[in-house]
């Protein structure tokens, strides 16, 4: 039709409002789209279905990391044994040998992978113990010892499968579960600088078996897995959707909302269908796992809510934007969930909520004082003020950008620590931190290695923080370079 020709008015014409036709050629950012009256061309449909099948794919990627996080942690405990039976725990704290997220020094560690398909289980929590049990899609479920209902006592837990409709005993702290898979995981803590009496009372005291046999249980293996190499980082290139889909098959589809399946589902993984997407498919999957892992580190090294930063101005961000379950008045937020769970293991309360005097609090930084990146072959102090406010200890651990795990160094251990009795405390109280590729002079205690080359990051922990942390009446210094 030419330009200067006036369409014909018909009998039940009616105007059209802007914006709901759409022109025969449009540039966006995928090319220049054709139509013919509203109907895409053969070129342009492919286009556009590429397009979405990508955007689709890297969204399922972003939402897939809580799971796929699990798998990878099932898959480094389940190497020392079967699930139920098997308590990997390292006796003499975690080294950077292990190749996981964001773990520490500070507290030994038990780590267990659970699995109720042949029905419920008991665990025996050990006292003095501080740990969670979370689902196979990384929802918190329950804290067991000091912050969960044992309060520290130790007791007995009763887990019981989706769907279970049998007879519940009395003497139990009761926990329904969405998912037949899952790892309960809990931290002991040193005595006077030792990890063996509370090593001792989880060997003692720790007890898995099925609830059938709860007249004549099953003994539980320990595994020490201090000093030994491991990973439980998962993979961020095409291995990821393998990853996922052991969940997706595994799990009753009823344990997680229909929109995060639907994205699953549109890139090929669904529950009881073969995972076995074709030629086009496996390129566009290949690519939206490399932008998925790319975008998973911008969110989390250069997040972008300012609410997430705990001071004004200030490099130190918290973990847990939105509490445990990441949401803000009804709505996920969505980048918190994502820096989370490409960051971080370990969903609990206890880890966000204020608690006086309990539980434990965390705070990250990416960058220095001057938003800039930490660089390994520079400088570095950081201050902490005089009276930390904590009940029981605080440390600071430094961690590789790369793998989200300890840095690998010639030191035993990347970290500082007021649990380290050699650590340098100023006349005032204070205590400074240096970080760098030499240690300065007269600071070595003080001092946590850095390698020329090599980006890294640093969580501050404070356990059993006290109200002047939750008040901010004291601060944390920013990452000063020095050099």
């Amino acid at each position: 039709m030419s330009p200067h020709t006036q369409p014909r008015t018909y009998t039940y014409t009616t105007p059209i409002p802007p914006g709901i036709e759409t022109p025969d050629t449009v540039q966006t950012r995928i090319g220049t789209l054709h139509f013919f009256d509203g109907f895409p061309d053969e070129t342009t449909t492919k286009t556009l279905f590429d397009n979405l099948d990508f955007q689709r794919a890297v969204q399922a990627y972003l939402l897939a990391l809580p799971p796929v996080n699990q798998v990878a942690m099932r898959k480094a405990l389940l190497q020392w044994g079967p699930a139920n039976t098997t308590l990997p725990i390292w006796e003499e704290l975690i080294d950077p040998r292990y190749i996981g997220l964001t773990t520490n020094n500070d507290t030994p560690y038990s780590w267990m992978w659970i699995d109720l398909h042949d029905g419920p289980l008991v665990v025996e929590v050990p006292p003095k113990v501080l740990g969670t049990i979370d689902d196979f899609w990384y929802r918190w479920v329950v804290d067991v010892g000091l912050t969960g209902p044992d309060k520290g006592a130790g007791g007995k837990y009763l887990l019981l499968p989706p769907g279970y409709e049998g007879e519940v005993p009395d003497g139990y702290f009761i926990a329904r579960l969405q998912t037949f898979g899952m790892v309960i995981f809990w931290r002991s803590f040193l005595v006077n600088g030792d990890p063996k009496p509370g090593v001792d009372l989880v060997k003692k005291f720790a007890r898995v078996y099925p609830l059938a046999t709860a007249d004549n249980p099953p003994g539980l293996t320990f595994v020490n897995v201090s000093h030994k190499p491991m990973c439980s980082v998962f993979p961020g290139d095409y291995t990821f959707w393998e990853y996922l889909n052991e969940v997706v098959q595994e799990e009753p589809p009823e344990s997680l909302d229909p929109v995060t399946l639907g994205f699953f589902a549109a890139i090929g993984i669904q529950h009881g269908k073969p995972f076995a997407p074709d030629e086009r498919m496996k390129k566009i999957l290949e690519e939206a796992a490399a932008v998925g892992d790319a975008t998973a580190r911008a969110i989390s090294y250069r997040m972008r809510q300012k609410e997430a930063y705990y001071y004004p101005g200030s490099a130190w961000r918290i973990l847990f934007l939105g509490g445990y379950k990441f949401e803000e008045d009804g709505a996920r937020i969505l980048d918190s969930q994502s820096q989370f769970f490409f960051y971080a293991a370990g969903v609990t309360p206890a880890e966000e909520m204020k608690m006086v005097g309990q539980g434990s609090q965390y705070v990250i930084a990416f960058v220095d004082a001057n938003g800039h990146s930490l660089d390994g072959g520079k400088n570095y102090r950081l201050h902490l003020p005089p009276n930390v406010p904590v009940n029981n200890f605080w440390s600071v651990i430094i961690y590789d950008n790369q793998t989200r795990s300890m840095l690998q160094t010639d030191q035993h251990w990347p970290a500082v620590s007021s649990q380290d009795k050699g650590t340098l405390v100023n006349p005032d109280g204070s205590v400074d931190v240096y970080f760098g590729p030499q240690a300065p002079a007269g600071n070595e205690n003080n001092w946590i290695q850095t390698i020329p080359g090599k980006g890294w990051n640093v969580i501050f922990r404070l356990y059993d923080p006290l109200e002047p942390w939750f008040d901010k009446t004291w601060r944390l210094g920013e990452i000063e370079l020095q050099s």
